[in-house]
């Protein structure tokens, strides 16, 4: 994807809420069970909170019981990458927007067909926008 979103620190702290800007910017994750969105069910989409880019369609989102928003495929090509994390002892695959790299959560393969992989997303990345256009966010 050409034309990366950069902005410094204080411009994205000037654009986000402190909880936003933890998670996004700084690799935070919200808890489980606390997201907004993690038992939503509007028809839309899902787009990233920093920069509006499109990564999950409605129709993917299914409840992975995990605790935060699970959906089994990004909506297209230039929605999302990813990056292995070490972080924790761990080893996981980092979901970071496509256009901005903002944090979005992680990739597991342990979703439902068609693609068996859980994007097990954060709901303070994510803004999510009706059919009608209307915006709401989790904070």
């Amino acid at each position: 994807m050409s034309d990366k979103i950069k902005k410094s620190k204080e411009e994205w702290r000037d654009q986000l809420t402190p909880s936003q800007y933890k998670v996004t910017r700084e690799h935070g994750t919200e808890r489980a069970f606390t997201g907004k969105f993690n038992d939503f069910k509007g028809s839309g989409k899902f787009v990233c909170v920093c920069c509006g880019n499109e990564l999950f369609e409605s129709d993917t989102k299914y409840n992975s019981g995990s605790g935060w928003p699970s959906f089994y495929q990004p909506a297209n090509d230039e929605s999302v990458d990813t990056k292995e994390d070490m972080s924790y002892g761990m080893v996981r695959v980092e979901v970071l927007c496509k256009k901005c790299d903002a944090h979005l959560g992680h990739v597991f393969p342990d979703g439902p067909q068609p693609t068996g992989q859980r994007y097990c997303m954060n709901s303070l990345a994510l803004k999510f926008i009706d059919e009608d256009g209307n915006e709401m966010t989790d904070e």
